[in-house]
């Protein structure tokens, strides 16, 4: 199933959408950690299946994220080998973890706005795991997908300065607001047979940046969802990043990172296509 949320922001309202692409009002709750955790995805599917949620007129409707605000977005940093050699990395022996600000997530067509004082905001385009029950010292693979309600676009925007010449830790350089467009779709785990072979790309003003597979992660969905249950509880509705492929503005002759007008476009095969214009904070 493809769940989302339409509407201004703050006033999303949780629909899905049948195989005829209508959308169909699901009601309350919203689509977040409790829903998740409590079956409602069975219940959206079983309703869904009789025919029982009435159509929803989408046309002009803004998309918001596809599920309300999470718990945190956990990110796994230099995932793809061509990444990590574009950065000028080694590439890790063990998964590289960091957080980023749960208010930056945002609707998939939204606007991104570079920050004050940025000369180094760039893209990311990445698969976004969305948590589906409490996890905790997982003990194998089998237990991690077990744990995954679905799959998102995501957009892991990023501030190079602030992230790695500013001191500290990367953090600072994720989580400016408006840097995760997530979405248009929560696509639940039993559409995506298999994870690790989903094609990735990325355009800015119509020119093809990113082109990379998930099959060519480090570490894979499986890992990065047993892995991170070993250092931090992970919560139904919760987001975790896994990585971008190369083709990164930081990465590239000349450097052509993010000015206002620009616009992104990005899509995963199966988990549909987003697109921002990039204006200034």
């Amino acid at each position: 199933m493809k769940l989302l949320r339409v509407g201004p922001v703050g006033q999303e309202r949780p629909v899905v959408m049948d195989d005829a692409g209508n959308l169909r009002d699901i009601g309350e709750p919203d689509i977040d950690g409790a829903f998740l955790a409590s079956g409602g995805v069975a219940r959206v599917r079983e309703a869904l299946e009789r025919d029982e949620l009435p159509v929803v007129v989408g046309e002009g409707l803004r998309v918001g994220p596809p599920i309300a605000r999470p718990g945190k977005i956990v990110c796994i940093g230099l995932n793809y080998s061509d990444h990590a050699a574009e950065s000028g990395a080694d590439v890790p022996a063990e998964p590289v973890v960091f957080m980023k600000a749960a208010n930056t997530m945002v609707g998939p067509y939204d606007e991104v706005l570079v920050p004050r004082g940025s000369v180094k905001t760039d893209w990311e385009v990445e698969l976004a795991i969305v948590i589906g029950r409490r996890a905790r010292y997982l003990d194998s693979r089998e237990e991690a997908l077990d744990a995954v309600a679905g799959y998102a676009v995501s957009n892991d925007v990023s501030e190079r300065e602030f992230q790695l010449e500013r001191g500290g830790q990367w953090d600072k350089g994720k989580s400016c607001e408006t840097f995760n467009p997530l979405g248009p779709w929560l696509v639940t785990a039993d559409e995506i047979t298999d994870p690790q072979s989903l094609a990735l790309r990325l355009w800015v003003n119509g020119e093809l940046r990113q082109n990379g597979d998930t099959k060519n992660m480090i570490f894979d969905v499986a890992e990065i969802v047993r892995y991170l249950s070993q250092f931090m509880v992970l919560e139904p509705g919760d987001v975790i990043n896994t990585g971008t492929p190369a083709g990164v503005a930081m990465g590239m002759p000349g450097q052509p990172y993010l000015r206002a007008g620009d616009v992104m476009e990005l899509e995963i095969e199966g988990l549909g296509r987003q697109r921002q214009t990039v204006g200034q904070a």
